[in-house]
């Protein structure tokens, strides 16, 4: 039956056939996609394009997804949709993975006054209030970025001040809490 549907699809709809000889349109699809599976010329072409997107993604730097591979093969004259592409790489098991981009947050070249390091790496302090140590970072909020500096001394790692606002720019007038 489903033979004969295959050969006539061109003259009627497979929908209608299916309906005249009594078989289920998707028992047609089912039979039609395991007569592709045993076609001996697809699984050799299906395996030529998987060496291809394979190499195209290792050359890569395994950071290209599925559209620039697609891109790659069809410009190497393979003839095949974006998702097709997307679902070999799921079936090879390879997924894009982009590189880290680098994000500068410091300033280094500025024309203020740079201190020198006193503590060259020695933390340890033996008196309370002797050093004091500050940092600044800024955490994600639902309204954006906030800026958080802070001042601890290093004998009791107590924060010993604080400054939170909304940019990071320096200010004649510190809104530096201390607590002691």
């Amino acid at each position: 039956m489903y033979r004969f549907i295959h050969a006539h699809k061109d003259e009627h709809t497979v929908v209608m056939m299916c309906r005249v000889l009594k078989v289920s349109t998707s028992g047609y699809y089912k039979w039609r996609k395991n007569q592709d599976k045993l076609s001996p010329e697809k699984e050799v072409y299906k395996k030529e394009v998987q060496q291809k997107i394979s190499k195209s993604f290792h050359e890569s730097g395994e950071t290209y997804g599925s559209p620039r591979i697609h891109h790659d093969l069809v410009e190497w004259g393979y003839t095949i949709s974006c998702k097709t592409v997307g679902r070999m790489m799921c079936e090879l098991g390879i997924r894009a993975t982009p590189k880290q981009r680098y994000v500068a947050t410091t300033d280094s070249k500025h024309n203020l006054r740079i201190y020198p390091n006193l503590l060259n790496q020695t933390f340890t302090v033996q008196t309370p209030n002797q050093v004091w140590v500050a940092d600044i970072t800024y955490i994600r909020t639902l309204e954006g970025w906030v800026y958080l500096s802070t001042v601890m001394d290093l004998f009791s790692r107590k924060i010993v001040g604080w400054a939170m606002d909304d940019n990071n720019e320096k200010r004649k007038h510190s809104k530096l809490s201390y607590s002691f």
